[in-house]
């Protein structure tokens, strides 16, 4: 049977150890390097027997799905998410699995970015490339020295398990933590012995770094809106590595523009990877392609269980 792996954009799963899970089986691994748009899946995907999705990089939608009558399996690596249509595959009799992850990757990716959002080392960079020595923008401006972590006060909005490591790197660099969020960040922030702020508007004000970690739903989506992010400070430093849909459209370009907050270090975009572009250009943002997930060991994790349920599936 042919199982195709969408959005393998690093060439690497077949390489994985994780591969051995379908040594002795009569699977045909079909391995999709690019990003397909809506128009080129139904060809690319017509003698699929099984797809198997890296986290949200493609969506099955039903109008697709209905496209694919070869279709028996879709596996999710990681937690299931709105990308699969998992109504129309009961529908269709498509089965669906999926598996789990680790905080551990993108806890480390998010403080990998305040770091470098702090210290303004994107920009450093980039000019680095363009033969300026010392310099992060064309402004002579004291902020764009950038500066220290330790003594500043890091704000944790949703303190769930990649919040909770986050705090843990923050404490060991010397920085005070706040968080915010539901009754379970309250819960949870006792429990690791960090303040909570309950007001909205207080816990933006006072950090001079918000780092968002909240889920992605019909509550939060767009829940941060234009008056939240003109409530933070004109030097604060806006970190996302969770959803971009967090945020109402457009509003942190305009808020940027606008200059609150000073900067942002972003891992996540709307409409990935174009709605990217507009972020990489701008010259407070620091942004990475979304490889808050993207290493070894959480690849290894993801397709060990992906392949192993391909495997256990087609062998009845």
């Amino acid at each position: 049977m042919t199982v195709t792996v969408l959005d393998d954009y690093q060439g690497c799963c077949a390489f994985l150890d994780a591969a051995h899970e379908l040594d002795g089986s009569d699977v045909r691994l079909d391995i999709e390097h690019r990003h397909l748009d809506d128009q080129a899946l139904p060809a690319r995907l017509l003698d699929s027997d099984a797809i198997i999705l890296i986290r949200e990089r493609t969506s099955l939608t039903r109008e697709l799905l209905e496209q694919l009558p070869n279709l028996k399996l879709v596996v999710q690596t990681g937690r299931l998410s709105s990308a699969i249509d998992v109504e129309a595959c009961k529908e269709l009799g498509i089965a669906v699995r999926d598996g789990g992850g680790s905080p551990i990757a993108p806890a480390e990716l998010t403080w990998l970015l305040i770091m470098a959002g702090c210290r303004r080392l994107g920009g450093y960079l980039a000019r680095q490339a363009e033969g300026d020595w010392q310099r992060t923008n064309q402004l002579l401006e004291a902020e764009s020295l950038g500066h220290a972590v330790h003594g500043r006060t890091l704000g944790i909005w949703g303190l769930g398990k990649i919040g909770g490591l986050v705090a843990g790197y923050a404490q060991a660099f010397g920085m005070n933590v706040v968080a915010h969020g539901r009754e379970s960040s309250a819960g949870r922030a006792f429990e690791l012995g960090v303040e909570f702020e309950p007001d909205r508007h207080a816990f933006l004000a006072r950090c001079d770094v918000i780092s968002l970690h909240l889920k992605l739903n019909g509550d939060t989506r767009g829940m941060i809106t234009p008056a939240d992010l003109a409530a933070m400070r004109a030097d604060a430093l806006l970190v996302n590595t969770s959803r971009a849909e967090l945020i109402r459209p457009c509003a942190l370009l305009d808020a940027l523009d606008a200059g609150r907050p000073g900067a942002a270090a972003l891992d996540v975009f709307e409409n990935e990877p174009d709605g990217a572009s507009a972020y990489q250009a701008h010259p407070r943002v620091l942004a990475t392609p979304h490889i808050g997930f993207v290493e070894k060991d959480t690849y290894e994790l993801y397709f060990s269980t992906a392949f192993r349920q391909v495997r256990e599936f087609f062998a009845g």
